[in-house]
């Protein structure tokens, strides 16, 4: 989940989208690669409870499985966040092949699970860039806003740059709307602007505003165990049903 756009419903795709999709028994690894954590806290763990995260693993890999932690959900698991990652940025700024930490850290996990799941923070650094490396597809939550649309042509820069360069396998998964107002007439133009951008990339699920959304993450809960009747929940499930249909397809 990329997009340098903050504010767009990156992070609470990346939380309800693996909860979703965990619910369908699928074994879900959300790694959190945002230094704010907000995945993290979003599933009820927080920076100072953990002594082992993605940062303490990053450059020590065999020690992934430390860090990992289970969640409320059977089939979904945290590989939590922490503000350290920050100080990754500059770490990892002269090391020979810095763009491929993160793929090293969760490609001995690939068998264990079914969907591993990268939140990345909202800028085009080295540590989204290591993302787009350590990834076999990119989905981009979309808000329905004017500027969105602007942030999305730089992103797709940089994806063809390090499909070009980094990672010569990773594909486009997918356009998601969030924060979508029907009564607004400026998400509709931006659904058929979309659209019009990537006709085979849009989802069908649309994600709207939605109060019960917007208050799951203070309870450190996905939106389908706060309240799986919402609005956004079903948004959620289908854009699971949708992820999962295009990979068996």
């Amino acid at each position: 989940m990329a997009n340098q756009k903050g504010g767009v419903g990156k992070t609470t795709t990346a939380v309800n989208l693996g909860a979703c999709l965990s619910v369908m028994e699928k074994k879900v690894l959300l790694v959190d690669c945002d230094p704010q954590g907000n995945a993290s806290s979003g599933l009820g763990f927080y920076p100072s409870d953990q002594r082992d995260n993605i940062y303490t693993s990053l450059f020590s890999p065999e020690n992934v499985r430390k860090a990992i932690c289970k969640t409320e959900l059977p089939y979904l698991s945290l590989l939590p966040g922490t503000p350290d990652m920050a100080g990754a940025e500059v770490e990892l700024a002269d090391k020979i092949g810095r763009e491929y930490y993160v793929r090293d850290l969760v490609q001995p996990l690939d068998e264990e699970y079914d969907y591993i799941l990268l939140d990345c923070p909202p800028s085009l650094g080295i540590l989204t860039v290591n993302a787009l490396c350590a990834a076999k597809e990119l989905l981009v939550p979309l808000q329905c806003e004017y500027y969105a649309l602007e942030g999305i042509a730089q992103l797709l820069m940089t994806y063809e740059l390090v499909r070009k360069r980094l990672n010569p396998d990773l594909a486009m998964l997918g356009v998601v709307l969030t924060m979508y107002d029907s009564r607004n007439r400026l998400s509709w133009q931006v659904k058929n602007e979309v659209r019009r951008a990537f006709p085979q990339h849009l989802f069908e699920a649309v994600v709207p505003r939605n109060v019960r959304l917007s208050e799951a993450p203070s309870f450190g809960k996905p939106v389908i165990t706060y309240d799986i009747k919402s609005k956004g929940a079903e948004a959620y499930l289908q854009l699971a049903q949708e992820v999962e249909n295009s990979h068996t397809v």
